[in-house]
Formats: structure tokens, sequence, C-alpha cells
């Protein structure tokens, strides 16, 4: 069976505009050919005319938003939660990446790492902070006895990675958020470190950046009730590229150290 006329029509559009040297976003190229297919109506053969057919109505931003929320709800376990996060399709990151990238770490571990969402090397591998990014992250909790193979648990705003390791948009973070909240309401961390100005601004829903936020003691509320003291600090790339920046991070290491030994 050949491609449906408008399917056709966006592959050419995008051949040409590789023609012209104007980039492409491939997701929403995707995207688009998805919906242009969806939209098809397949003729009978022969003279018999076509039946009426009551085309189903496409998901709006909103239906996702509800779907991820009562998939979220009815997890009751991590590992539940990580299959329905696979399984969820309203996201249109999910079209280009490789892996859906959801956590490592202990599970239940009294401190949750949250970054802004996977990159490169995460997407082929499917972990998260797995980088250059990573590896850096991964010495700052040491220099406070954390590690995420004993008791830290490691997780994102976002579970797919985005074009060009551009930042995830307000709707693709909206869309990932019922999960966000139940990861930390099904881990129960004693205090959660946030990685960075995407992930502190989106979980705060604020406008402020994290040279601002960075240093404070903030309190993270879940729809399920649950609250439990949050820090912002710097993006470990952000420190990559910003090393002289290092002696503020460690600076709100301390803080995270001086909480934890407080709660204990």
């Amino acid at each position: 069976m050949s491609q449906p006329a408008s399917s056709l029509a966006l592959k050419a559009l995008q051949e040409w505009w590789g023609d012209m040297g104007v980039e492409v976003d491939e997701v929403e190229m995707r995207a688009l050919k998805k919906a242009a297919e969806a939209r098809t109506v397949v003729a009978p053969a022969g003279d018999e005319a076509p039946k009426p057919r009551r085309l189903k109505r496409a998901k709006t931003h909103e239906d996702w938003v509800n779907d991820a929320r009562q998939l979220a709800r009815k997890a009751d376990s991590l590992d539940a939660l990580k299959a329905a996060i696979e399984g969820f399709d309203g996201c249109i990151l999910k079209e280009a990446a490789r892996n859906t990238v959801c956590f490592d770490g202990v599970q239940g571990a009294p401190v949750m790492v949250i970054g802004e969402g996977p990159g490169a090397e995460e997407d082929v591998k499917g972990l998260p902070f797995v980088g250059r990014a990573g590896q850096l992250l991964d010495k700052m909790l040491a220099a406070i006895n954390l590690s995420r193979r004993e008791n830290t648990f490691i997780t994102n705003v976002n579970y797919w990675r985005p074009p060009g390791n551009r930042n995830p948009s307000d709707e693709e973070l909206e869309l990932c958020r019922p999960f966000v909240d139940r990861m930390v309401e099904l881990g129960t961390p004693k205090l959660v470190i946030v990685a960075g100005g995407v992930a502190a601004k989106s979980l705060l829903q604020t406008r402020d950046g994290i040279m601002k936020l960075r240093g404070t003691e903030q309190v993270l509320k879940t729809p399920g009730g649950f609250e439990t003291p949050m820090f912002p600090m710097f993006h470990p790339a952000f420190l990559l590229r910003r090393p002289e920046e290092k002696s503020r991070a460690w600076r709100d290491l301390l803080q995270v150290q001086a909480k934890l030994a407080s709660l204990a």
C-alpha cells in the first residue's frame, strides 16, 4: 500500500528543506507524519461507496497530561512507575529518543537528585548522569559521603533527550511532572538535590534563575501530600563550563551535608 499523500508531502517538504540547508526538528517532523497518517481514511476497493466513519478525536495536550496523572497515581512502586513512563506516548520527545531514561541508584535512598533530562550518552545507555557531567556529579556526591551505589537515587524532570540537547519546553515538562511527583512520593527521600535551573524552576514553578535559587533551602510538595527539603544547586555541566563556580557548589554541598546530619 502506498504512503498517504499528506505523509509523502511532508517527506518531500523535509527533503526540500534539507537541500536548502534548513535545520529540521526531527521530533516535530515525526509527530507531524504520525498525525498525518492517523488522519488518513483508506477507501474500500471496487465501486462500493465508503461508509461514513466517525474519526477518533486526537488527544490534546491536556488529555495527555491527565493520562500521565492517572498512570502515575496507579503506580505502587518505583519499578511500576518506570514501566508506566516507558509505556507513555504523550511526549513527542520520545519519537526521536533511543531510550527512556527513568532513574538510577538506590530505591528508597535518603537523598534524591533530580536533574533536567538526558543528554547523548544518557540516551544511549538509558541511565541518568552517565556522561562527563555525571562523572562530576559522582565526585561531588562522594565529597559528602553520598553515592548512587549506596545512598542516593538519581532521576530527572524529563525522561527523553531533546534534539540537539536543547532545554525541554514547558509543555514537555508538564507532561512529565506527574511522574516526577510520584517518583518523589514513592522514593520518600529525606531531602532532594535539584541540579540546574531548568529542574529547579520547573519544580518550584518560578522564574527565578539558579544563581538566585542556589544556596537556599526550599520545600518540595507533591499532590499526594508528601513534603521534603529541597536544595537547588548548579548543574554539573555548568560547572564544567564555569569551574570558577565550584567554590559556591562546595558550599551548597556542605549545606546539604549539614541538613542530612540534622535529619539523622
